[in-house]
């Protein structure tokens, strides 16, 4: 583990500073932060411009088996998220343990490459194929998630799901959900196994499937075990029109409006999506000082809809990236897509840039609020370079053809919305290189683990 880097350029709270030095504890965290020093003798230099990582706040780890293999339209009728969802069903229907192991290790890393350096596991697929618990751990399935980002150096917050009916009207699971059963009880026996299980970069939260997905009494049950827990709780909400007026028909409101009027919203919560909220609805949610998650590649991908980004960011409300369904595990390219759809829907530019804030830059003000937001949702106390926080980084490579010419001060701008190609030199977790010159030390071994997952999982089919 490193004791000390050195950065020419590096970006902290406020801005760009020059010739930073950083101090690493031995417990893998920032002890000291300090701008305007040379490098003083055995610090290690980094070789580029120094940027803290964000959170992946919202992922399902087995659907990157289905990245790309859901984009053929199948008859004449319209395709939509209920009928991709129908094809995904048969991915969590018979992918093993192995074969998970194999693909989310492969995720960890392609995430550790895209930019982020701990990912939230929204994590529902818990039992057999035939819908019972594994004989040996009834956390079988969590463990080999733990396991996986382990393999990559990825740092992990496992969150485990309540799901326990097909609908609002809907009490019992359809066959192809049998293996995602859990209910009240057992999310919190999962979730403090595994916050016990002292298990390095793993830390555990609650997760809510939906709405439709578990009964108003089970939420509340879950909200008693839960009482004085301090971790992150996750939820699906508002991601589709559908699911709103179901929402209204069943419970009498729409689902963001109800979970706050049931006084259930705090602190601890993360709303995943939240694109069908009202301006009433953001209200709420900044008065409870919830936060959300916005996963723009897979929301563009399913045909969800556009959140109303200004109204997040003029709330003040905490805001997360997540790769989702992982048709992106780029972290840069969600923070384009969610100014993008904004410009495209609204025909206008800089759309998250804030002047009269002192925030002119699109790019910086996202990206500041990506990496505090992240941290909530992680359920960290803090995140980025600043002392206390976990000693991640990343470094760009100074030399990419996007940052070719461009001005230190608009590097940040340049990185987000002149760089397709992936600009991570190095990457650091917890004070130790998990990427180092675009490679993972594992990294082929893991590659080709998930190739033969792949292919028997694909061959079955």
């Amino acid at each position: 583990m490193l004791d000390q880097l050195w950065a020419p350029r590096a970006w902290l709270p406020g801005g760009w500073r020059e010739r930073v030095l950083l101090d690493i504890g031995r417990d893998g965290r920032w002890s000291a932060v300090t701008p305007d020093v040379d490098a003083p003798p055995g610090a290690h230099v980094a070789a580029g411009p120094l940027l803290p990582s964000l959170v992946d706040a919202h992922s399902h780890a087995f659907q990157r088996a289905f990245a790309g293999l859901a984009e053929v339209r199948e008859g004449t009728s319209a395709d939509d998220f209920w009928s991709w969802r129908e094809r995904m069903y048969a991915v969590a229907q018979r992918i093993t343990p192995a074969q998970l192991r194999a693909v989310a290790a492969q995720l960890c890393v392609e995430l550790l490459r895209g930019g982020y350096t701990q990912v939230c596991e929204f994590h529902y697929l818990q039992h057999d194929a035939d819908g019972r618990p594994y004989a040996d751990d009834p956390l079988a399935m969590a463990w080999t998630l733990a396991d996986a980002a382990s393999d990559a150096g990825l740092g992990l917050t496992l969150l485990p799901a309540l799901y326990e009916r097909a609908g609002f009207r809907q009490p019992a699971l359809r066959p192809e959900q049998r293996r995602f059963r859990l209910d009240a009880a057992g999310v919190w026996a999962a979730a403090r196994r595994i916050e016990s299980a002292g298990r390095p970069l793993l830390g555990a939260g609650l997760a809510i499937h939906s709405l439709r997905a578990a009964a108003p009494e089970s939420l509340a049950a879950l909200r008693d075990l839960s009482e004085g827990f301090e971790g992150p709780i996750h939820i699906h909400v508002a991601e589709q029109a559908a699911e709103v007026q179901d929402c209204k028909a069943a419970l009498g409101e729409r689902p963001i409006q109800w979970l706050y009027d049931q006084g259930l919203l705090d602190a601890r919560w993360q709303l995943v999506h939240a694109t069908h909220a009202t301006r009433k609805e953001i209200a709420a949610v900044e008065a409870s000082e919830a936060g959300v998650v916005l996963c723009p590649t897979t929301e563009a991908n399913l045909g969800d809809g556009l959140p109303d980004l200004e109204g997040w960011l003029a709330a003040g409300v905490s805001l997360s990236l997540g790769s989702d369904s992982q048709v992106s595990r780029d972290a840069l390219e969600e923070l384009r897509w969610l100014e993008y759809g904004q410009r495209l829907h609204l025909r206008r530019r800089n759309v998250a840039a804030a002047p009269g804030l002192q925030q002119p830059s699109t790019a910086a003000r996202l990206f500041d609020a990506m990496v505090a937001g992240g941290a909530r949702a992680a359920g960290e106390p803090s995140w980025g370079l600043t002392p206390g926080a976990r000693a991640d980084a990343l470094v760009a490579d100074g030399d990419a053809d996007a940052l070719a010419g461009v001005p230190p001060a608009r590097l940040l701008d340049a990185l987000v919305f002149a760089s397709p190609a992936r600009p991570w030199r190095d990457v650091l977790v917890a004070g130790r290189w998990a990427i180092q010159d675009g490679r993972h030390a594992q990294g082929a071994g893991i590659a080709g683990r998930f190739r033969s997952a792949m292919e028997a999982l694909w061959n079955e089919a």
